[in-house]
């Protein structure tokens, strides 16, 4: 796809995010704990995370019918398909449970590793972060550049996956290393956003292990297009089929590569 074509798919993604923010923003108002689903320890499901893949899945097959899915509750399936939406429909589930902001909507385009264009909409502050390959990244409009801050002036965050019996070690070792030496640590509970705050500069770092490629695949290209750096947690830019990432303003990141990797 040339350039042109990717913003006009771009700006289309980017309404259909928003469709599916407003459902889920509505169904806030009327939610139960009660329609909770426990799909492992510490990781929730409910009708909204369905609900609100199924109308992704049918704006995005309509937008690129010959398109494959990768999508978290597992609506549609990729069948090696030359393009492939990558899609979390509610990205921060524990966050929209408990009424706790940010969540949000993630919707990628790859085609192999390469990502095309990624969309992310954060429902609560009604901002839609977005980019597209060679294009530049933007929130609401607005060109997104990231921070020049440097590793003691860096506001950087570890979030904690759910895999807590292999991940604590690490999570807790990393707060340790970092904890006093940069201006401070922060979790959001939103891996999508915490790659679009990277992007935006207002956090100069993200790192964390075990996740999807729904929830990093969309925020890594913001990151990327917005001057900012991504790598796994090897320090390997071919990062588009594993689980875990690390995103900083380029300045920084051998600081935090070093701190993992030295765990």
């Amino acid at each position: 796809m040339k350039c042109g074509e990717l913003k006009g798919l771009t700006m289309a993604v980017c309404d259909v995010a928003r469709q599916a923010g407003a459902f889920i923003r509505s169904e806030r108002l009327q939610f139960h704990a009660d329609r909770i689903e426990r799909k492992h320890a510490h990781d929730y499901v409910s009708y909204v995370d369905k609900q609100s893949e199924q109308l992704i899945v049918s704006a995005m097959r309509q937008l690129l019918p010959e398109a494959g899915f990768i999508t978290e509750e597992g609506t549609a399936t990729y069948t090696d398909e030359q393009y492939c939406w990558v899609v979390d429909p509610l990205d921060g589930t524990t966050n929209f449970i408990h009424h706790f902001p940010p969540y949000a909507v993630s919707i990628a385009l790859k085609q192999g590793a390469r990502i095309l264009l990624g969309v992310v909409y954060e429902v609560c502050a009604d901002e839609c972060f977005y980019a597209w390959l060679g294009g530049g990244s933007y929130s609401n409009g607005q060109p997104l550049m990231v921070s020049s801050a440097p590793l003691a002036d860096a506001l950087v965050c570890f979030q904690l996956p759910y895999n807590s019996d292999a991940y604590s070690p690490v999570a807790q070792s990393l707060i340790r290393r970092f904890y006093g030496r940069v201006a401070s640590v922060r979790m959001l509970g939103s891996a999508a956003i915490a790659l679009c705050y990277v992007a935006a500069g207002r956090l100069d770092a993200y790192a964390e292990k075990y996740i999807g490629q729904w929830d990093y695949m969309a925020g890594a290209l913001v990151v990327s297009e917005a001057g900012g750096h991504c790598t796994d947690y090897a320090g390997s830019t071919a990062f588009t089929e594993g689980n875990s990432i690390v995103a900083t303003n380029g300045l920084i990141h051998q600081d935090i590569l070093q701190g993992i990797q030295n765990i």
